[in-house]
């Protein structure tokens, strides 16, 4: 197990409050890239089983009644 520290402060001299806010930070954005990349996978989730349900599109006289109508 690597013992090196995740963070390393490389100038100034932050307080234990400065630090957490921006360990705060960095944690929020990636939890806000990791809920985007969910919110698309359910999207496309969403749009293949729709493609299940829904029925042949067949144009022509009368079609709008077919498609209203069942």
């Amino acid at each position: 197990m690597d013992d090196a520290p995740l963070i390393r402060v490389v100038r100034g001299n932050p307080t234990p409050e400065e630090i957490a806010a921006l360990l705060m930070v960095i944690s929020a954005g990636a939890a806000a890239s990791r809920t985007e990349e969910d919110a698309r996978d359910a999207a496309e989730d969403r749009a293949r089983r729709a493609r299940l349900l829904r029925g042949p599109v067949v144009p022509g006289p009368g079609a709008w009644r077919a498609a209203v109508i069942r």
